[in-house]
């Protein structure tokens, strides 16, 4: 991707904040737009909050599919909540503007996140490969400790790799423009509004993009294919049936994710419109996490289960 090369000299940075435009486009949908994403955030901080408390109080979630659910649930809420509330207060005051250190904290913590995400998704697959493939060892490989390391060594994995790549990002002169054509400080419209080369960036983007998306993704379509090929072992429909049903939540929740996450960062930006990414990145930061719960617990019996426990309590 070329932006125009603009020269640094000539241009020396005087941006201290930005303006996320964000759907200024948008003009008459501002009130809509604020009670949907509200809904959106409400639906999202209770569903994954409820999959969290069920995993700790129900006895028969005390498994490692449901530790690392649980974690997964906390880290959607960490992962929206980077986003949605500075999307709820453009909406609310339209005072779009950002400073460039919170415009950096975002980004940071957002590609933070969006790393420990993939990563945590693989290690689920992993989970479900050794639960599925390795019936007997299960117990032994998947004990206390190795999910504890699994899971930390998720959320700490892509800290030092973001932290670089956004400290090199907002070390670059921006020139007069500060209008980023976005609802969050992302990298791509970031770049737009640099001075000069931005090609050495652009070839970082896309090898952190390859090492926290495509790698995790072989990773997880490892795992699947193992899974499916002793699933298709198995005698009878019903069986094959109970095995991937316990699969096959996690699967979508992978396709819909590493789907639009990949085409906004690994795909030619020539090939879509910067609608398209505000619309792709609107879906694998806001959409998908209000639909994990969803996905989680219709589609598993035990989840269900737990759910009925906690709300018919007396």
């Amino acid at each position: 991707m070329k932006y125009p090369d603009r020269k640094a000299e000539d241009n020396v940075s005087t941006v201290m904040q930005f303006v996320l435009l964000g759907f200024s486009d948008l003009p008459q949908l501002q009130g809509l737009l604020f009670v949907v994403f509200s809904i959106m955030y409400m639906i999202i901080l209770i569903g994954n909050s409820l999959i969290i408390i069920i995993t700790r109080l129900d006895v028969a979630l005390q498994k490692p599919m449901y530790f690392f659910l649980a974690n997964f649930s906390f880290l959607e809420i960490c992962y929206v909540s980077v986003t949605l509330p500075r999307i709820l207060v453009d909406l609310l005051t339209q005072n779009r503007s950002i400073s460039m250190l919170e415009c950096a904290t975002q980004m940071c913590f957002l590609f933070m996140l969006g790393s420990t995400e993939c990563f945590l998704l693989a290690v689920m697959a992993y989970d479900r490969y050794v639960a599925i493939c390795n019936p007997l060892h299960y117990p032994l490989i998947m004990n206390h400790k190795m999910c504890i390391q699994l899971a930390v060594g998720s959320w700490i994995i892509g800290i030092p790799v973001q932290i670089g790549q956004t400290w090199k990002i907002f070390s670059l002169h921006f020139c007069d423009c500060n209008q980023i054509n976005h609802f969050f400080c992302d990298i791509p419209p970031i770049l737009k509004l640099a001075c000069g080369d931005t090609s050495v960036h652009e070839v970082t983007l896309y090898v952190v993009a390859t090492l926290f998306i495509a790698v995790p993704f072989v990773l997880i379509l490892a795992s699947y294919s193992k899974i499916i090929f002793t699933i298709l072992r198995l005698p009878t429909a019903r069986g094959r049936a109970k095995v991937f049903s316990t699969c096959s939540s996690h699967l979508l929740v992978v396709l819909l994710f590493f789907g639009s996450g990949a085409i906004t960062y690994l795909w030619p930006k020539s090939s879509h419109s910067a609608g398209m990414d505000k619309l792709l990145s609107l879906f694998y930061t806001i959409v998908t996490p209000m639909f994990n719960p969803m996905i989680y617990s219709l589609r598993n019996k035990d989840v269900i289960a737990a759910l009925r426990k906690l709300f018919l309590k007396k």
